[in-house]
């Protein structure tokens, strides 16, 4: 059975830093693309941030230079380091895992930036 379960949001000040992590199991970790979207009130789910499986990142250009996204194979985990908060930041905070056909995504973990 494949669980992704978030952990690290919250409340977080304008300018100030959170980091999001999201342990897995019942998958192969090492295998899988992983990646975080965010769905912001009222809006859809989008792309924040994508860690293929030899490492290589790419962000939504809203996160670029303030967002980083990393992965951990040894411990079956992906992280996401956040900067320079804005309330724009404001969502809900999932964690998506790819392989060929197989998808899976996480619960989710608020992240509220407000002063």
């Amino acid at each position: 059975q494949v669980h992704l379960v978030e952990s690290g949001g919250g409340w977080g000040q304008p300018g100030g830093s959170l980091r999001l992590s999201c342990a897995a199991s019942g998958i192969t970790f090492s295998a899988f693309h992983m990646g975080w979207y965010r769905r912001a009130p009222g809006k859809q789910r989008d792309l924040v941030a994508t860690i293929s499986v030899g490492g290589g990142t790419s962000y939504a250009d809203s996160v670029k230079g303030r967002f980083t996204i990393s992965r951990d194979n040894s411990k079956n985990m992906v992280f996401l380091h956040m900067n320079s908060l804005r309330s724009e930041d404001t969502a809900v905070y999932y964690c998506k895992a790819l392989h060929l056909f197989s998808t899976y995504w996480g619960q989710g973990t608020q992240v509220i930036v407000s002063s």
